[in-house]
Order: C-alpha cells, then sequence, then structure tokens
C-alpha cells in the first residue's frame, strides 16, 4: 500500500487503489481520483512556474467547487501551503488574512476579486491571482500579475519541491478572544494523521459517500475531504441555502455519512426525513458545540439505524474527543473519550492532573497538535505549552519538551474516564457554529463611527448556540444612536452570522471593571436576567 506521510499522499494513494473510483461531486458532476490527480498535478505545476517557493502561501477564495480542491492539495504537491478563506468573510477580513501569513498567490473568481479590489493595494506580499473559470478579460491588479485556471493546465510538468510531513501544509484562522482571527499552521502529519483517526472511529470505507456541508476552511470541514479520501470514498460538495438542500442532497447523493453544526442540526431535525435514508445514511456526527438533547432525541427517532457520534475539538488540535454510539443513552451529556492518536488530560492549574470529576483544563497531546499561530508568538506561548514531567507519556529521561495544546475549556472526568465540557475560560462565544470573538465585532461596529462605546457579547440562545448582542451608547452627548443605520453597516462589514442579533443603546458611559474596562461580564448578566424576567 502507498505511504501516505504527505496531504496529496491521500489523492495518490486513492489512485494507486482505484484510479477510476469516484473522488468528488459537485451537482451533476462527479470527478474520479485519477482525474482529479490531474487537476491537482496540473496546479502544482501552475504554481511552479510561477517561482512559488516551498512553504509560501496560497489563498483559496472560493465557494466549493472542484477547483477548490484542487488548488488545496495542488499547493501541497507543489510544497506550498494552502490558506482556505471562508466565503461568507467580508473584504476587510479576506485582506487581513492575506496580510497576516504574507499570502503569496490567490485563487478566486471573477465574481469574487471586486469584493477585494479595495484591500489588495495593502496585500504587498502577493504576486499572483489565479480566477477559476474563463473571463473574457482579465482585470489589472496592481502589483500582481492575473492568471485564468485554464492556463494553469498548459504548464509544463514539474516536480514539488521537497517537503517532510513535520513541514507545514495549511494554515486555518480562527476568532481568538481577543482581536482579529489567528492563523493556525497545521503540518501534513497534522492533517494526515487527522483524517486516519477520524476514519477509524467513523469505520469510513470506499463505499462511503460522504457529505461537505461545513464550510472547507473549518477543520471540521476540510475534514470530510481528507477523511474520504483517506478511505478511497466519495465526497459531495454542496454550498446550501436551506436546510432542505442539504436534505435533499442526503438523498439524492445516498450519502452515508454526514457531519454538522448544532445550529443545522436543529433545522434538520424538523424536517421530514424519508424512510428510504435509512437504506444508506450510516452516521450523522456533531461538532462546532453541544447538539441539544431535544434534537438529538428528534433526529433519533427519525434515524433509528443511523449511528450518532458526538464530537468535540478544536482547530488547534483538529479533533480531541468522540462520544461512541452505543454511550448516548447513558451520557447523552458526554464529549466522550480521545479519539484514535490522541491524549486528552485534565490538568490543575500547576500542571498536575485533576481527580475524578474534579474541573480542570482540557489539555491535548499528541501528533494532532498543530504548529502554533502563524507569526504569533505571543498567543502561541498562551496556549501552546511544555507537557510537565509525568504527565501522560512524559518521563523524566526525555530530555526534549513535548508541546501540548492547553484548550482554555473547563471539563470534567467521571470516574470511567468519560469527559464532560463546562465551560470556556475566556470570553469566546460560538454562534451558527462559528467561533466568534467579541473583540472583532467591537473593532468593526466602532469602526463605523456611529457609536461612543460599545461591547459585544453572546446569549444563550436554543437555535444557534448564542445570539450576539450589542450595547452600545451614542457619538457625542446629544447625539443620537440611528440603530437601523447601524445594523445595515453592520450586514455590510461583517458575514452573517456575525452580526448582531440585538442593539441595545444605553446613554451614559459603560460600567468599568476594576481593570478600567468595560465590564462585559456584568453588562452580558444583566441582559441574561431581563430576558429570564420576561
Amino acid at each position: 500500500m502507498m505511504p501516505t506521510a504527505l496531504l496529496h499522499d491521500l489523492i495518490r494513494a486513492a489512485v494507486a487503489r482505484s484510479p477510476a473510483q469516484a473522488a468528488l461531486t459537485r451537482s451533476a458532476q462527479t470527478l474520479s481520483y485519477a482525474e482529479l490527480e490531474t487537476q491537482c498535478d496540473a496546479f502544482a505545476a501552475g504554481l511552479l512556474g510561477m517561482g512559488l517557493a516551498r512553504g509560501e502561501r496560497v489563498a483559496i477564495y472560493l465557494e466549493k467547487r472542484f477547483e477548490f480542491v484542487a488548488a488545496a492539495f495542488g499547493t501541497s504537491a507543489a510544497g506550498g501551503v494552502f490558506v482556505p478563506i471562508n466565503p461568507l468573510l467580508k473584504g476587510e477580513q479576506v485582506g487581513h488574512i492575506l496580510r497576516d501569513c504574507n499570502v503569496r498567490v490567490l485563487v478566486t473568481s471573477a465574481e469574487r476579486l471586486p469584493l477585494l479590489q479595495a484591500v489588495l493595494a495593502q496585500c504587498h506580499d502577493l504576486r499572483q491571482i489565479v480566477l477559476v473559470g474563463t473571463p473574457a478579460q482579465l482585470p489589472a491588479v496592481e502589483g500582481a500579475t492575473v492568471h485564468r485556471w485554464c492556463d494553469l493546465a498548459a504548464a509544463p510538468a514539474r516536480s514539488g519541491h521537497r517537503v517532510i510531513d513535520t513541514d507545514m501544509a495549511a494554515i486555518l484562522y480562527t476568532s481568538g478572544s481577543t482581536g482579529r482571527p489567528k492563523g493556525v499552521v497545521l503540518s501534513h502529519r497534522n492533517l494526515v494523521t487527522g483524517a486516519r483517526s477520524v476514519a477509524q472511529y467513523l469505520e469510513n470505507h470506499a463505499g462511503d459517500t460522504l457529505l461537505a456541508a461545513l464550510p472547507l476552511s473549518f477543520d471540521a470541514g476540510f475534514s470530510q475531504l481528507t477523511t474520504a479520501f483517506h478511505a478511497g470514498a466519495r465526497a459531495v460538495l454542496i454550498d446550501y441555502l436551506l436546510p432542505r438542500d442539504v436534505l435533499n442532497a442526503v438523498v439524492r447523493e445516498r450519502v452515508t455519512g454526514l457531519t454538522a453544526v448544532p445550529p443545522l442540526w436543529i433545522q434538520l431535525a424538523g424536517l421530514e426525513w424519508p424512510e428510504s435514508v435509512a437504506e444508506h445514511l450510516r452516521y450523522i456526527a456533531n461538532t462546532g458545540g453541544r447538539m441539544p438533547f431535544e434534537t438529538l432525541k428528534t433526529l433519533r427517532t427519525k434515524l433509528p439505524r443511523t449511528r450518532p457520534f458526538l464530537m468535540y475539538g478544536l482547530t488547534e488540535a483538529f479533533r480531541a474527543t468522540y462520544l461512541p454510539p452505543e454511550e448516548v443513552d447513558r451520557r447523552p451529556d458526554s464529549i466522550g473519550k480521545a479519539i484514535p492518536n490522541a491524549e486528552v488530560l485534565v490538568l490543575r492549574e500547576d500542571g498536575s492532573e485533576c481527580a475524578p470529576n474534579e474541573p480542570g483544563e482540557l489539555v491535548q497531546r499528541g501528533a494532532l497538535v498543530s504548529m502554533g499561530y502563524w507569526n504569533d508568538p505571543e498567543k502561541t506561548a498562551e496556549r501552546y505549552k511544555p507537557l510537565p514531567t509525568g504527565i501522560g507519556g512524559r518521563e523524566a529521561g526525555l530530555m526534549i519538551p513535548e508541546t501540548a495544546v492547553f484548550s482554555g475549556d473547563t471539563v470534567r472526568r467521571d470516574e470511567e474516564g468519560f469527559l464532560y465540557f463546562i465551560g470556556r475560560r475566556d470570553e469566546m462565544l460560538k454562534t451558527s457554529g462559528y467561533r466568534v470573538s467579541p473583540t472583532e465585532i467591537e473593532e468593526i461596529v466602532y469602526s463605523t463611527g456611529r457609536v461612543g462605546e460599545c461591547v459585544a457579547f453572546g446569549l444563550p440562545h436554543a437555535a444557534l448556540g448564542h445570539a450576539i448582542c450589542v450595547i452600545a451608547t451614542p457619538p457625542a452627548p446629544g447625539a443620537t444612536l440611528d440603530t437601523a443605520a447601524l445594523l445595515t453597516e453592520c450586514r455590510s462589514r461583517m458575514p452573517a452570522y456575525m452580526v448582531p442579533t440585538r442593539i441595545e443603546v444605553r446613554s451614559g458611559p459603560l460600567p468599568r471593571n476594576p481593570n478600567g474596562k468595560i465590564d462585559r461580564k456584568l453588562l452580558a448578566t444583566e441582559c441574561q436576567q431581563e430576558e429570564a424576567a420576561k
């Protein structure tokens, strides 16, 4: 069997096993593994022809389509690093990512490029832009050369730069507790080991069809590709508008595995599932937050022969735990145990292990722990720390320290080793399956010039996980704050999942904590109490 140490080896190994096997489907089109490999190799040759150096970044700002997949795995084959960008992000947010990790090549479409015109001039490392499709005319972009995707296919075949499994393969951007998103650097080993681990406990095989409903910029979304390719299975790409579109795709494509986030599961649970789904839907999996028990109960009633997998993970270490389906009835509120080839610890602040049912921080070690945050030593040092001697497999005689990822999540472990999520130590919130930084929301609100002070936080919401609330003061004494105009500007500057569901206006200065900062916790507690009293 062909070894799969590098990301693009997943496709090469599948081709070696069964080149005609279906790899990707989008709408009515399907690519075999051999055809997908040809597209990846062509893109890799095109990148190398442009002079892409080893480890340089290639950003992909596209909806789900064959070119997205070919660009990601083709970048890997060339020896570069791919940066998938959520297609919901607005121009300034995309510009931040392009600048932050010094993107050299941008892959996008002629329709999306105008959304970035205002920010590309500030992306000083950007040298090449590749437009998918066949645009009649190529626009001029100062400082960069624009190419058609189809023209890259004419580049002569070239061997990619030599890389090894501990080299960078991807940078995935995730929101942090403060400021703008941070780039999590993933190695080839992270991605390939993750694919192998997930395929092991989900028991994926070449006969599977996985529906890629989550954004490919998410670790769990991209995992649908890597897991499918590792098993030699088929992945179906879908950009959906309505939950019904997802269900229709499950039925039409005879999907065997579906992974989604709680808000989507809540919507899917409200639909009528045809009995025929039971013939092929082997499992469902939840990620990105806790699935409400009633939603799980409803889904299991409608899908009695489908196995539910409840998962927990963080971008900094791919996945951490899963709850086996046979344990769901006994402990539906558990996040399970560590996935294969990972160890999950529960530690006190002094680094010692917690006793059963004692709350502590979830810490993960192993080959899935990422390479840290791109170009951010301070935040990397906060989250990635040496594992204390005597913890896990760390014996005193080992001289080279091992880095583990400290999640910031508080959990407990019961006497049988099952983990239970308690809460987050920072102020991150999750809405519609996305991790959102309240500080990033505040920065955008301030940038409108329509407020004096503002604070953002999340309120518990049955469908969304958190509903985003903003409390703001008028821009000046005696002035008024037009909430409708502010909301309109938020919609133009933020992806839909980040737009506040509630804006409350207060006249005076917002309350401060002892450090002089706006007291976000106090305001959130007050709003929550007001909601409870209604």
